[in-house]
């Protein structure tokens, strides 16, 4: 078997959370007097920066950012508790791949949105385990969350696979050395994914490029 390990990113490749966050993210910096077009969330995005960045140059007020950053998380947790998130087919698909695959969650999510997430969902009982930002120093594009991973499956690289849908994903995946198949996502799709070993329009294709 060319990939006995399966690396699950999270946001926008097992549900669909991403303009969600974004959406919070934008509504929580309005009143601080910074504008969050989508180009520009995309490039903070995949630099692996925070948007609060933006603030900070502006010379606003560290405490005015953090109560405005703690409101974002509140509208964000909000937002997973009354959007529809679930991908139509994930679970079935998990399932399936559990029965000839080791395999582990990637994410960048902060533990308790998580969690928030996964408390009324089926998802992770295939899952060895979950990374999430608060179990490593440098998130994605650094290299470090996937080589974590592989540490913890003692897997080489060339015996796993990423699934991503960001750039950001993918060239974390790339500087860890393991080949990685980027699923479509329209919030994602103007990304750069030359880098890729696959591209998928949607996670049901990943049993494919598995078949052969």
């Amino acid at each position: 078997m060319r990939y006995p390990y399966l690396l699950f990113d999270h946001d926008g490749v097992l549900v669909d959370t991403e303009y969600w966050y974004y959406e919070a993210t934008r509504r929580a910096l309005a009143p601080l007097g910074i504008t969050l077009d989508r180009q520009a969330y995309q490039q903070i995005m995949v630099q692996g920066r925070a948007a609060w960045e933006l603030a900070e140059q502006a010379g606003i007020d560290e405490r005015r950012i953090a109560a405005q950053r703690r409101l974002r998380n509140s509208w964000y947790q909000e937002f997973l508790r009354t959007r529809d998130i679930e991908i139509d087919g994930v679970r079935e698909l998990l399932g399936r791949l559990a029965t000839r695959h080791r395999m582990a969650v990637v994410t960048t999510a902060r533990r308790v949105d998580f969690e928030l997430i996964h408390r009324e969902r089926d998802l992770l009982a295939t899952m060895e385990f979950v990374l999430t930002r608060e179990d490593y120093r440098q998130a994605k594009p650094h290299p470090e969350p996937y080589l974590l991973a592989l540490q913890r499956l003692g897997a080489r690289p060339e015996q796993a696979l990423v699934i991503e849908d960001s750039e950001r994903g993918l060239r974390a995946a790339v500087a860890a050395g393991i080949d990685c198949a980027v699923v479509h996502n329209d919030f994602t799709a103007g990304h750069d994914f030359s880098t890729a070993s696959y591209r998928l329009q949607t996670l049901a294709g990943l049993a494919d490029i598995l078949r052969s």
